[in-house]
C-alpha cells in the first residue's frame, strides 16, 4: 500500500468565481507536502487556459486513513480563496478551512 502525504486540488473558475470545477492535473498525489507545494505552480501552468481563474491547494492526507477518504469537499470564495478538506462518509477528517461552512460544494 502506497502512503501519501498530500493531495493537490486544482480548481478552475469563471472570472467572477461563481462557476467552478475541479481540473485534472498530471500528478495529484505526493509522498510529502513539500513535493506537493513545489509542484503546485507547474500543475497550475499545465491547466492554464482551461479556466479564467485557477486556484490550487495541497491537502494533507493521513496515511492511516488514505484508503477511507471518499470525498474532496471544496468551496471557492468570491475573493478567490479556496477552502478544501478530505472526508470519509460525510465526516470531515482534514481541513484547511477557517470555520465549517454548510454550503460546501462536494466534488468526487
Amino acid at each position: 500500500m502506497e502512503h501519501i502525504a498530500a493531495l493537490l486540488l486544482v480548481i478552475g473558475c469563471s472570472n467572477s468565481m461563481t462557476d467552478c470545477r475541479e481540473l485534472q492535473v498530471p500528478v495529484s498525489i505526493f509522498e510529502t507536502a513539500d513535493q506537493c507545494t513545489a509542484e503546485r505552480p507547474f500543475a497550475m501552468g499545465d491547466v492554464q487556459g482551461q479556466a479564467q481563474r485557477i486556484v490550487a491547494r495541497c491537502l494533507a492526507v493521513d496515511p492511516a486513513l488514505e484508503d477511507d477518504y471518499d470525498q474532496v469537499v471544496w468551496k471557492v470564495r468570491p475573493d478567490g480563496s479556496l477552502e478544501a478538506s478530505l472526508a470519509i462518509s460525510g465526516l470531515v477528517m482534514a481541513s484547511n478551512a477557517v470555520r465549517p461552512e454548510k454550503d460546501y460544494l462536494s466534488q468526487e
